[in-house]
């Protein structure tokens, strides 16, 4: 099931770091126990979403218009890049780790502020990242494109005899602080950002992120402005 998409504007870094951001909403972690011990697995590695984005930040066709796509759905993220392989260059060689950089002075910058370690590593280091799971990335190509599918390693497509199972999983912090608001807001008619401040041990700056977070979600709607601003819920959701 499709759950959400973005397209980067805006200058290299800030599309890195608003795509990363975007992708963390989504990134939840499942909790298992070996024995007392307990082991959170995140949805998808924290670095196979990193090399992705540098990839299709790094290696796109900037001579074309047109935005990265990066769509989220249940089971899978995907990233399209426009901008097939470099000439001479095969979908067989990009699996053994060979990289000829599309945008050699963007990938040295990229190089220069340790953004990147290594020409060539980024597939080899989004494949080792899945280490023993069963789901594994793919690449697909065309003349035009690039795509990397990163499968969700918290959900099994399928059990033994053949029915669909998600195994559960825990709330993110974002989702807990969300919960929390929302709760307060059960008992009072609304919130400042001081309220949600103090209630959550937060500084100011996440108290403001969280509000415009679940304001864009249409959780809590706004009213007011500068000192009079408040937060309500939205009762028409």
């Amino acid at each position: 099931m499709f759950r959400d998409r973005i397209e980067l504007t805006g200058s290299l870094l800030g599309q890195l770091e608003e795509a990363y951001s975007f992708i963390e909403r989504y990134n939840r972690t499942r909790a298992e126990f070996q024995g007392l011990e307990r082991i959170d697995m995140r949805d998808y590695p924290p670095e196979a979403i990193r090399e992705a984005l540098l990839n299709a930040i790094v290696h796109r066709e900037y001579s074309y218009r047109g935005s990265i796509l990066i769509s989220i759905f249940d089971n899978r993220i995907e990233f399209v890049t426009i901008g097939g392989l470099v000439n001479g260059i095969t979908i067989e060689d990009i699996m053994l780790g060979v990289s000829v950089p599309r945008n050699e002075h963007l990938a040295g910058i990229f190089d220069l502020l340790k953004l990147i370690e290594a020409y060539g590593t980024g597939i080899l280091k989004i494949n080792d990242s899945y280490g023993q799971s069963s789901a594994k990335p793919k690449i697909s190509v065309s003349d035009n494109a690039f795509k990397i599918m990163l499968p969700n390693t918290n959900i099994r497509e399928s059990n033994e005899i053949g029915q669909s199972v998600e195994i559960k999983r825990v709330p993110t912090v974002l989702e807990k602080r969300e919960s929390a608001v929302l709760r307060m807001l059960d008992e009072t008619e609304y919130v400042v950002r001081k309220d949600v401040q103090e209630a959550l041990l937060v500084s100011q700056a996440t108290a403001i992120l969280l509000l415009r977070e679940m304001t864009d979600k249409g959780l809590i709607v706004r009213e007011g402005s500068g000192k009079y601003l408040c937060y309500k819920l939205n009762e028409t959701k």
